[in-house]
């Protein structure tokens, strides 16, 4: 069972809890729920896109068996970023934005280790989406050794109206998959740069591979067919490092 400080439950303690300003990760909700404080809840995860998760009540209850009324929130304890902010300032301060997207990378052991490498690669923002990511806990900071604390991370309700976004914006977004014919350190990442790293069992979905600019691959030359994904994030990461540096 989780520790109580990752959690919120009961409808009023949740709705003071987002009145107050506490960063809600995500909000899970018994099916079928309703009634004045059900609405009143809902009406306000709404205007600040906090992300709802509708369950059968037994799997709030495999969290806490406490008097919950079948409203649970986890705490985040970071708080969330627009990237609509970040971009400009970037551009304004004279710096070549490279940031890293992650389509459902949803382990938080991967997530955290990304995290860890992007600050030290000097990432400007991580972007995943608000549904099917790793959830950002204790566990989370602790893997990316306080990286968390350091680098923005925005959750967005769309990757696609993201990715299109940024290249209006004038980025280019390049994503990592197998089905790419050129290699990784063929791509120029010395321009402003979005890389795009897929889910653990899956990669990159096929929507954003088909409006990304490039696609690219790690070389495999061993028997075992894929690189972890934290492994393979950390690779492109450290190309544009050294692109930009030379």
């Amino acid at each position: 069972m989780k520790q109580d400080k990752d959690f919120i439950f009961g409808t009023r303690a949740v709705i003071e809890a987002v009145k107050s300003g506490k960063q809600i990760d995500k909000l899970m909700i018994k099916s079928g729920l309703k009634g004045e404080l059900f609405f009143e809840l809902i009406e306000l995860v709404k205007d600040l896109q906090i992300p709802v998760q509708y369950v059968p009540n037994e799997r709030i209850n495999r969290i806490t068996m406490k008097n919950h009324q079948g409203v649970l929130a986890f705490i985040s304890p970071i708080e969330f970023q627009n990237i609509e902010n970040i971009l400009p300032n970037l551009f304004e301060s004279g710096k070549t934005p490279l940031f890293v997207i992650l389509d459902k990378v949803s382990d938080v052991r991967n997530f955290g280790a990304i995290t860890r490498s992007a600050e030290c690669a000097s990432v400007d923002a991580i972007i995943i989406p608000e549904k099917g990511s790793a959830r950002i806990s204790a566990d989370a900071v602790k893997t990316s050794a306080g990286a968390l604390h350091k680098i923005p991370v925005c959750r967005v309700k769309s990757l696609s109206n993201t990715i299109r976004f940024l290249q209006e914006s004038g980025l280019q977004i390049v994503a990592a998959t197998e089905k790419a014919s050129e290699l990784y350190y063929q791509t120029d990442f010395s321009i402003p740069t979005a890389i795009l790293m897929g889910a653990e069992d899956r990669g990159v979905a096929i929507e954003y591979l088909k409006i990304a600019d490039k696609l690219v691959k790690i070389p495999i030359l061993g028997e075992i067919e894929s690189l972890n994904v934290s492994v393979a994030a950390s690779i492109l990461m450290y190309e544009a490092v050294k692109q930009r540096l030379n």
